[in-house]
C-alpha cells in the first residue's frame, strides 16, 4: 500500500456540464453564484401581512383584512400600494412583495363578507413561515468541496443554484486483458475452457465507480511479444493503467511480470502475504503516468486485488482520501494464517436494537463464487492475528464501491 501511494500517477482537469458530473471527482471548491433563495417567500399556502397591523389584536375585537390579490409560486410579486390592514393570497414559493412581512397558514385563516376579507383576532408573529432569501446558500458560500464525488444530491444543488459547469478530473481509462489458452468469450464451452468473466465483472464496476473501462482481446500462452507491444501502446496512448487477469504467478506460462520487468520502471512490487490474491503485480512505468497492475486470474482472487488494491490506488491518484471502513460486530469465529491478511466473504445485517453483525460466510476458498453472491461486504481480517473470535469488531468494505462517502 505503501508503494502504490508513492506511485501515484497524475490526472488532469477538465470543464464539464454539471448535470453530467455523476461519479466524477471536483477538482476545485464549487460556490454558490447566487443567493438561495433569492428572495422571501412563503413556506405555506396561505396569506401574506404586515406583523405590525396585528398589534394590540384581541380575540373579543377582530380586525377585518382586506385581500388585494393573490401571488403564485414563479409569478412576478404585484407592485400594488399596500395600506394597513392589507392582505393578500399568497401560496407556497410565493414571493412575498414588500409591505409583507409575515404569513398566515391557509388553515388558520377565517374569511368574512364573501371572501373579501379575512380575520384576524391575536398578535401574529414577525416574519412566521416565511423563507429569508439566502437562508440556504449565501451568494459565495461553498456548495461542495474539493475532492469530492459528485453524487445525484449534488447536482439536485447545482441544478437549483444555476451551476452549469464545473472542473472535474478526468476519468481515469483502463485497459484490461485476460490471458489464458482456457479463458473464452464464448458461451458453449468445453469442461477444459473457463468463461470470461473477470472482464465484466471489472467492466461494470464503472457504473457506480471512476474509470472508463476499454477490454483488450485475450493473451494466449505464447503472447508474451503481443504483451510487450501493448504496453508500448500504453506509453503513447490515453490510457493510464493497463489490468491484466492471470499469468502473474510462477507458473511456466506465468509470463506478465517477466514482460513487465523488461521496461524502466519506477515502482514494482510481485507477490503480497494477502489471501485471496497472494500472486498480485503492480509496476509503474519510470517517467511516464502509466501503470500496470497484474491481477490473478481466479475470480475471486481478481475481485479481491481489484477491491483492495486497484480501487484505492485509482482513489489515490484522483486526490480522495483513503477510506474508512465500515465496523461491525462478528457473529462468528475465524481462523488465519498469522502473517497473512485476508479478505473474507460475509454477510453485513443490522439487529433491531441498531447494532451492525456480520457473518463470514462458508466457502471461502478463492474458486468459489456461490458465497461472493451471497455476500454483500469483504471483511478485512489484518496480519498480527490469526484468532477472530464472535464479538470481535472488524473492519468492513463494500464489494462493488468504495467506502468514500463514508464520513
Amino acid at each position: 500500500k505503501t508503494i502504490l501511494k508513492k506511485a501515484k500517477i497524475k490526472i488532469k482537469d477538465e470543464t464539464i456540464k454539471s448535470i453530467n458530473s455523476l461519479n466524477r471527482v471536483v477538482s476545485t471548491n464549487i460556490y454558490s453564484n447566487i443567493n438561495y433563495p433569492a428572495g422571501n417567500n412563503a413556506a405555506f399556502d396561505g396569506y401574506a401581512i404586515n406583523s405590525k397591523d396585528t398589534n394590540g389584536l384581541k380575540k373579543k375585537f377582530p380586525k377585518k383584512f382586506k385581500i388585494i390579490g393573490s401571488i403564485a409560486a414563479g409569478m412576478k410579486p404585484f407592485k400594488k400600494k399596500i395600506k394597513k390592514f392589507d392582505t393578500a393570497e399568497i401560496m407556497t414559493g410565493g414571493i412575498i412583495p414588500k409591505g409583507f412581512d409575515t404569513i398566515i397558514p391557509i388553515e388558520q385563516i377565517i374569511f368574512a363578507l364573501n371572501k373579501k376579507y379575512i380575520l384576524i383576532d391575536q398578535k401574529i408573529k414577525k416574519f412566521d413561515h416565511v423563507r429569508f432569501a439566502g437562508s440556504d446558500y449565501r451568494k459565495g458560500e461553498v456548495v461542495i468541496k474539493k475532492n469530492t464525488i459528485v453524487q445525484p444530491n449534488h447536482i439536485l444543488a447545482f441544478k437549483s443554484l444555476g451551476i452549469k459547469k464545473i472542473k472535474v478530473k478526468k476519468r481515469i481509462n483502463i485497459l484490461f486483458f485476460s490471458t489464458g489458452n482456457e479463458i473464452s468469450n464464448k458461451d458453449n464451452i468445453p469442461n477444459w475452457m473457463v468463461r470470461n468473466s473477470n472482464t465484466h465483472y471489472i467492466k461494470n464496476l464503472n457504473q457506480n465507480f471512476l474509470f472508463n473501462f476499454k477490454s483488450g482481446s485475450i493473451l494466449r500462452d505464447n503472447h508474451q511479444n503481443i504483451f510487450k507491444q501493448k504496453i508500448n501502446k500504453l506509453i503513447k496512448s490515453k490510457d493510464d493503467i493497463i489490468i491484466t487477469s492471470g499469468a502473474v504467478s510462477a507458473g511456466k506460462f506465468d509470463f506478465i511480470p517477466d514482460v513487465v520487468k523488461k521496461f524502466k520502471l519506477s515502482s514494482y512490487f510481485k507477490s503480497a502475504a494477502i489471501r485471496p490474491g497472494k500472486p498480485i503485480m503492480f509496476a509503474k512505468i519510470k517517467g511516464k503516468e502509466k501503470a500496470i497492475f497484474g491481477l490473478p486470474g481466479n475470480p475471486i482472487s481478481s475481485a479481491a486485488c481489484f477491491r483492495f488494491f486497484v480501487i484505492p490506488y485509482i482513489l489515490n491518484a484522483l486526490g480522495l482520501s483513503e477510506e474508512k471502513s465500515i465496523k461491525a460486530i462478528l457473529t462468528n469465529g475465524f481462523d488465519k494464517k498469522k502473517n497473512f491478511t485476508r479478505f473474507v466473504k460475509s454477510q453485513l445485517s443490522t439487529t433491531k436494537n441498531g447494532k451492525l453483525n456480520v457473518e463470514i460466510l462458508k466457502g471461502q476458498e478463492s474458486f468459489r463464487i456461490k458465497s461472493f453472491v451471497k455476500s454483500n461486504i469483504w471483511v478485512l481480517l489484518p496480519a498480527g492475528k490469526s484468532k477472530f473470535k464472535k464479538g470481535d469488531i472488524v473492519d468492513c468494505f463494500f464489494p462493488n464501491l468504495s467506502n468514500q462517502n463514508l464520513v
